[in-house]
């Protein structure tokens, strides 16, 4: 046997196996209703609609949809609950979210599942990253509860009331995590409206918060649509509204709560810059990049989907990033196996298709791995553009799939200026073996967040938001706490 043969045997003898991860862990209804005042309803209007999985377009369940009437049912509940909950001592409140914390982690692998039938995305990130997540932001606001007179916004802050919470599609229950802990920390009562792809994790999580034990009213969830998510942010009686979605609508929303005395918080979209300098090691910054826009199908607002690469190492890098990106695996977000998963809706996919087919006529170079994509289902391939400029469509717009836009600079100070160049301030990364560069750099870019030799990395004790389009305010953290409190 010569060498080329052994060499075909050895490969094909460890190629990946189906690994596929059980749907019997998670017991999908036919139907649910919203979850107002501790019980599901159904809508006042007897409305319903369907979530399918992204990934087969199979119908999962029909799902009640709010209307105003049911927002104000909830709001009306939410404050109702307010009074007692509000009083509790904040070692009291603790108890109930660490509580739910533990239930998160011993629920994790149902709601793994159920999150990627809902989404799309990879059983492996869902299971390995949005779950531990979860249940930590809930540990970490628990320990606060009892100790907000120590957190820097004066002796015995206060609630502000109702918060009216609106999460996005992409991570579901990290972001529901997001925003109810800290705000059950500090006493406030929540409305939150999930989005309507995406409704069935929100609803596992109202079963949780009975399961703990949650005073009726203190949590309430109306899966529904637009018009559910605006009743919610012009209702008169919520004094907090928390929005984390697309820049348009954060600005109706803006516009929408203007004037009044409602508390607003923003995380809106980004074009995030991933900064690689010359001398930074290529094989370390290649893994951050794949990371930082194919985590997620790159529906990530902070993704890193412009790469600025040092024009000395540019046809290097790429080589490897090619390279790397023939490995990725596309298919079966249930398989454990799988790296990219699917679009999370038609509606998401038809966006991704027409801006990537709009850089390809303004004259940008696409290439993509030798990839096939599922016959059913919303599905992608990883893309990257290569000869971008920062007039291309490509460059300037958040496209929020699996598409890289690849630039070139030759200086700092170019990069600087280039990664600067954007409506958008929610994130950055820099790849560097210089300490000094990097904090050099950092200073100088406007994001809210940079990486440094690392992206997509998050953990509860560290704020997140942005500047510009992306928003303002910032959750995670004792931050994050200060957005739920009247100082």
């Amino acid at each position: 046997m010569n060498m080329e043969t052994t060499t075909s045997a050895f490969t094909s003898a460890f190629e990946y196996a189906p690994a596929p991860e059980s749907r019997s862990v998670v017991d999908i209804a036919p139907s649910y209703g919203l979850f107002i005042d501790g019980e599901f309803t159904e809508a006042a209007d007897g409305r319903v609609f369907k979530t399918v999985s992204p990934s087969t377009e199979e119908v999962l369940s029909e799902i009640a949809r709010a209307g105003e009437a049911d927002v104000d049912r909830a709001v009306r509940a939410a404050r109702k609950a307010f009074e007692k909950w509000s009083a509790l001592p904040g070692a009291e409140r603790a108890k109930y979210l660490f509580r739910i914390a533990r239930l998160i982690q011993e629920r994790s692998r149902e709601l793994a599942v159920l999150e990627t039938l809902d989404n799309g995305k990879p059983i492996r990130e869902t299971r390995d990253a949005d779950l531990p997540l979860v249940a930590a932001h809930f540990f970490y606001y628990a320990g606060w509860a009892d100790k907000l007179d120590h957190a820097g916004f004066g002796s015995s802050p206060k609630p502000l009331g109702v918060a009216g919470q609106v999460i996005p599609w992409n991570f579901p229950l990290l972001m529901l995590a997001w925003k109810i802990a800290p705000a059950l920390a500090t006493g406030n009562t929540v409305v939150l409206k999930p989005a309507e792809t995406t409704p069935l994790s929100a609803l596992f999580f109202a079963d949780i918060c009975r399961q703990a034990g949650l005073p009726k009213g203190v949590v309430n969830i109306i899966p529904g649509y637009g018009d559910a998510g605006a009743a919610l942010v012009a209702h008169p009686d919520v004094n907090k509204v928390a929005f984390t979605g697309s820049t348009a609508v954060g600005k109706e929303i803006a516009r929408t709560v203007a004037g009044s005395r409602k508390k607003l918080t923003l995380e809106l979209g980004g074009k995030g810059a991933n900064i690689v300098f010359d001398d930074a090691p290529i094989d370390q910054a290649v893994e951050g990049i794949v990371s930082g826009i194919f985590f997620n199908q790159g529906q990530v607002c902070c993704a890193g989907s412009r790469l600025l690469v040092q024009e000395s190492i540019e046809e290097e890098l790429l080589e490897s990033l090619k390279r790397r990106l023939s490995t990725l695996r596309l298919g079966d977000p249930l398989d454990k196996n799988t790296d990219i998963g699917a679009i999370n809706s038609a509606e998401q996919l038809a966006r991704i298709t027409t801006l990537v087919e709009q850089g390809e006529a303004e004259g940008v170079e696409r290439w993509s791995p030798a990839c096939e994509l599922p016959a059913s289902g919303y599905w992608f391939a990883p893309t990257l553009f290569t000869n971008v400029t920062q007039a291309h469509t490509v460059a300037r717009d958040e496209i929020f799939g699996p598409v890289l836009s690849v630039l070139t600079f030759r200086t700092p100070d170019e990069a600087v200026a280039k990664a600067n160049n954007t409506p958008y301030g929610l994130s950055a990364g820099i790849w560097t073996e210089k300490g000094s560069r990097i904090l050099a750099v950092a200073n100088r870019l406007r994001a809210g967040v940079v990486w440094s030799n690392t992206f997509n990395k998050f953990d509860p004790t560290s704020p997140f938001g942005g500047y510009k389009e992306s928003g303002f305010g910032r959750e995670g953290g004792r931050h994050g706490l200060e957005a739920y409190l009247d100082v």
